[in-house]
């Protein structure tokens, strides 16, 4: 089946909900303080930096999560290529991405690099940054994928409205794919998502979350949870 693209509302003129669920694709307030709360202080970036850190995530959305870490990554003195994987089941179209990333003009020198090489889908080496996007559904795509990485951003639509993204299986499959000592943030703390990520193997805490969010759940795969 083709991978089907995101259908898209525009708030404001300027903030993308996705048609498909019913929700924003970033904060309201501010986005990319969001991501850099939740997905980078959550793992512990860029404290946890090294050569060859692997990043995977669920929901590509925008970009936003991977541009604001592959800053990140340069401004950390990284000389190496970082690696990000994301899952996306319904890609955004890269002028959707253009015009929705145009909010947020810290990271545009970066946003611009990407997309004058993204394509939409696939691989895209960008030196200091080599990114696969795996188009589909990560309920059948993630089990078979090969590789294990140091943190996840967990960045599905919301769990009431997006609940195939956070159920067991697909917990337990990126428990799978992360190695011992490896992380997974999320901005949710529902108790059913942080439930199923201790089922699948990771230690949980609940910490507080961005803005008007009270809380917001970090995870780490430890040696013990492994045993």
């Amino acid at each position: 089946m083709a991978d089907q693209q995101a259908q898209l509302s525009w708030r404001e003129d300027r903030i993308p909900v996705s048609d498909q669920f019913d929700d924003p694709y970033f904060s309201i307030q501010d986005g990319l303080a969001e991501t850099c709360h939740v997905f980078l202080g959550g793992n512990d970036l860029p404290t946890r930096f090294a050569p060859e850190f692997h990043v995977a995530e669920l929901g590509f959305g925008t970009g936003l999560n991977m541009l604001a870490t592959w800053r990140a990554w340069e401004q950390s003195g990284q000389l190496t290529a970082l690696r990000f994987t994301s899952f996306e089941a319904f890609p955004m179209a890269p002028a959707d991405m253009k015009k929705a990333l145009a909010a947020f003009p810290d990271i545009q020198p970066w946003a611009d690099r990407f997309l004058a090489q993204w394509q939409g889908s696939g691989h895209c080496d960008l030196g200091t940054l080599q990114l696969e996007v795996v188009t589909g559904d990560a309920r059948l795509s993630l089990p078979e994928w090969t590789g294990v990485v140091d943190a996840w951003f967990l960045d599905g639509f919301s769990p009431a409205k997006n609940p195939e993204l956070w159920q067991q299986d697909l917990l337990q499959a990126v428990a799978d794919h992360t190695k011992p000592g490896g992380s997974a943030a999320t901005y949710t703390a529902a108790g059913f998502v942080r439930r199923g990520l201790e089922a699948a193997g990771f230690t949980v805490t609940r910490v507080p979350g961005f803005g008007r969010k009270r809380h917001m759940t970090k995870a780490v795969r430890t040696e013990a949870n492994l045993e």
